[in-house]
């Protein structure tokens, strides 16, 4: 599989600052979110290369380690984080959590907001992909996880996924954000809402 390009550094406005990493066999986007007054962060997705990830976070003050759901391919460098930032909170849903390894990962309920030193980042509920899907929003990004990709939802097969599920979850909890939203992917580039709201319609039509 190829890879997407990857930055060289951050994604940088004022008030935030975005690192995304492309990592493991399914070319999972692992994201480190940081507040660039404090050095307090988060990881998106512990998927895999730990040492890449380990590398990234050095420097900054890890807060939490959020999992947008409990597919395997999210969290295979999970244990190695965890090693490292002792006392770190690993934060899922509460459907999911059955589906990672131990030890117990915290559940984070729809509607959490967690401080990252000045950054507020809001954990949404949209369940389709699979029951605990999250998607991790903070004003002008959304962290979609394996809900929202460029073209179209992420799959929704029996027995974790349903796809009238994931479309109402991108109806109701989605795309009610700003046109301007960047969203960060589970896997691929980034788009954003305004790029892709205007296709719902044509994605629940074609059933997929």
């Amino acid at each position: 599989m190829s890879r997407a390009p990857e930055p060289a550094g951050w994604d940088v406005d004022a008030a935030i600052r975005v690192r995304r990493l492309r990592v493991g066999p399914y070319d999972n986007a692992a994201y480190v979110v940081a507040d660039p007054a404090t050095g307090r962060a988060v990881l998106v997705d512990a998927a895999n290369e730990a040492g890449r990830l380990l590398a990234a976070l050095r420097g900054l003050e890890v807060v939490a380690v959020l999992e947008t759901h409990g597919h395997a391919d999210h969290w295979q460098a999970l244990d190695a984080v965890r090693g490292a930032h002792l006392g770190v909170p690993v934060l899922a849903h509460a459907a999911d959590l059955g589906m990672f390894p131990p030890p117990p990962l915290t559940a984070i309920e729809d509607g959490a907001v967690l401080e990252v030193g000045r950054l507020r980042l809001t954990a949404l509920h949209t369940p389709g992909h699979t029951p605990g899907s999250l998607c991790f929003a903070t004003p002008g990004f959304l962290f979609s996880g394996d809900t929202l990709f460029p073209g179209g939802p992420g799959a929704a097969r029996p027995p974790l996924g349903d796809f009238p599920t994931i479309i109402r979850s991108l109806q109701t909890r989605c795309f009610p954000l700003p046109d301007d939203t960047v969203v960060y992917p589970g896997h691929g580039l980034e788009t954003t809402i305004g790029t892709e709201r205007p296709h719902l319609r044509e994605w629940a039509d074609r059933g997929w």
